[in-house]
């Protein structure tokens, strides 16, 4: 069980990126959900000892990680947003060379052990390649290959789909899910999809702040009948977009649809009910944290 307790980070200048973050993270699968600047990539590296906190405290274990980093990093395995590469070197050099970085070692050789990481995360028909040629998606597998050696039981991961297109996208989230079988993985991501295909619980955060700790199913349940759909026009969508409670505005064949979350009495004429989605529970969420920093 990873304990997050009351996590405070203030800046330099009195920016406060954290303000008083508290979660109790299972092994599995987790999300921290949110916007770009929302205070996610603070609090993964206040996780993996990187970053002390102003106030609050992180425990792993029983082992208090704000006071001890040193005793978390070896079963640590840490996938930053920016993850950098030499590109002239061969997948199996970089790896090999931030295996030999980490000092992560094996009774079987770090050369098989390399090899076996990079089959492991289907990279092992690349492994030769210099990694200038790889894509978005074997970059990600490459990394997530380093934060895996040495068998962590806690893996952080940040942003790691990102660029990536459907295809890698898919293959990156059957990678991720295996990983999450026997150990924790917490996952940082703004898409809302990443979140409903692979966790099971995940937390919102905005503005450093707490806004949420549910699951898929409870987030679609909060706002169940109260989201209706439905063709408008342009100046009908502009004013119900003024409210505030617009969760989703697409174009079909033309036309604006817009999904939107009624919190009592009917809703404008001609739009119908709609099953809500994890958009829809997260745009809500979005909409009341605007109301109410306003």
């Amino acid at each position: 069980m990873l304990e997050i307790e009351g996590l405070v980070k203030v800046y330099p200048g009195g920016v406060a990126a954290l303000s008083g973050v508290s979660l109790s993270i299972p092994r599995g699968m987790f999300g921290l959900l949110g916007p770009n600047g929302s205070g996610k990539t603070t609090l993964l590296r206040i996780l993996a000892g990187l970053l002390a906190p102003t106030a609050g405290r992180v425990v792993k274990d029983g082992v208090d990680v704000t006071k001890e980093p040193e005793r978390l990093w070896p079963r640590l395995g840490y996938l930053p947003q920016d993850f950098g590469f030499y590109p002239g070197l061969t997948g199996r050099a970089m790896l090999r060379h931030l295996l030999a970085l980490k000092g992560v070692s094996s009774r079987v050789g770090l050369s098989a052990l390399v090899d076996e990481l990079l089959e492991r995360v289907n990279l092992g028909f690349a492994k030769d390649r210099r990694v200038e040629t790889y894509s978005g998606g074997m970059r990600q597998r490459l990394g997530i290959a380093q934060a895996i050696a040495g068998d962590p039981d806690l893996v952080i991961v940040d942003e790691p789909t990102v660029g990536l297109d459907p295809e890698e996208r898919l293959r990156f989230y059957r990678l991720l899910a295996e990983l999450a079988e026997d150990r924790t993985v917490v996952l940082s991501t703004h898409l809302v999809e990443d979140v409903a295909m692979l966790c099971p619980r995940f937390a919102v955060i905005r503005f450093g702040r707490l806004l949420a700790e549910t699951s898929p199913t409870e987030a679609r349940a909060s706002i169940a009948g109260r989201i209706f759909e439905g063709f408008v026009s342009k100046a009908a969508l502009d004013a119900l977009s003024a409210t505030g409670r617009v969760t989703q505005a697409h174009l079909v064949e033309g036309r604006n649809v817009v999904r939107l979350f009624v919190p009592e009495g009917p809703p404008p004429e001609g739009l119908a009910p709609a099953s809500p989605s994890l958009e829809d529970a997260y745009m809500v969420l979005m909409g009341a944290e605007r109301r109410d920093t306003v």
